[in-house]
């Protein structure tokens, strides 16, 4: 089976791939602030149906719906894998966040970029050099050094903790198949016509699980927030999809490492706020230290040039 090949404009990927990072970055602590009030199903399906609904006017009035029956069958399986596993990352996630923290969250779901830039070394064989290694590894020890104290508290509340960190995990390897998959779509469907596809498909998986209803019971606020929760899915989604046709899987998980580093900015920022409840965690200078390795490696690896084919 031939592999997708990007189409080798890195500016652009880089800066579709920092918007994703910074929606993503933002959106734990609004999906915290509206667990409060529903389900992690029923988010999950409202976000599913608007960007469904949204991407699809959108398609129809450019007149580029994705022609579907000219796929072939490895197309139609990549559909299946990727909407199932986006679907169960979705779900995993919020589950986990309800368990957990904005920030602890981010603490294991970072094994998700990491796990992407790992496949796409094996499944479309994108080469590091030695400078991208280099970053890699400055990456990794950034990121344990960044969330030490995080890891301590969780580990000092099993009871609490534990089954969302599972939950996490899984939501992080589900996301980086759904992203291997995505990468392999692009040969066959442009990036918006893939996600119309995998949103209609999650939002008819999650159809019997959701509480449509629920949405009576929501205030103005929740309402905003829900309402950002489900654009923040089309934008950020759609922006890491066209950055997979431009630049190497391997590079944009890089840069999504930095999520974290918004999370916890966001969070600061919030700190205080009784509209959004969250509270702002104080950072020692070992997590500082750690946020300068986690930018450092993930410029060296996102930038760095490849090793010959």
């Amino acid at each position: 089976m031939e592999l997708h090949r990007t189409s080798g404009r890195w500016q652009r990927g880089l800066g579709l791939a920092c918007t994703t990072m910074l929606l993503w970055g933002s959106l734990p602590i609004a999906l915290k602030r509206v667990l409060v009030a529903m389900d992690a199903r029923t988010i999950t399906w409202y976000r599913f149906v608007a960007s469904a609904l949204v991407v699809g006017v959108v398609l129809a009035l450019w007149g580029r719906l994705p022609k579907l029956a000219r796929l072939g069958r490895s197309a139609w399986l990549l559909l299946v894998v990727a909407a199932v596993f986006l679907g169960g990352n979705y779900l995993a996630y919020l589950v986990a966040l309800d368990m957990t923290t904005p920030a602890d969250a981010q603490v294991v779901i970072q094994l998700g970029p990491l796990l992407l830039g790992l496949g796409s070394l094996v499944v479309f064989r994108e080469r590091f050099g030695r400078v991208q290694w280099t970053g890699f590894a400055i990456l990794l020890a950034g990121l344990g050094l960044f969330f030490e104290s995080q890891l301590g508290a969780i580990l000092g509340e099993r009871d609490r903790y534990v089954l969302g960190n599972l939950a996490m995990v899984s939501a992080a390897a589900m996301w980086a198949v759904y992203g291997i998959a995505q990468k392999q779509l692009l040969r066959d469907l442009s990036s918006q016509e893939i996600m119309l596809c995998i949103y209609v498909g999650c939002a008819l998986l999650f159809t019997p699980l959701a509480e449509p209803a629920a949405i009576t019971r929501l205030g103005a606020l929740e309402l905003g927030i829900l309402g950002f929760c489900a654009l923040n899915t089309i934008v950020a989604y759609g922006a890491f999809a066209e950055a997979l046709e431009h630049w190497e899987a391997s590079r944009v998980s890089a840069v999504l490492a930095l999520t974290p580093l918004t999370t916890l900015a966001v969070t600061q920022l919030a700190a205080g706020s009784q509209a959004l409840a969250v509270a702002g965690p104080s950072l020692p200078w070992t997590s500082l230290v750690g946020a300068a390795m986690v930018v450092s490696g993930s410029l060296l690896v996102a930038l760095g040039a490849k090793a010959p084919a």
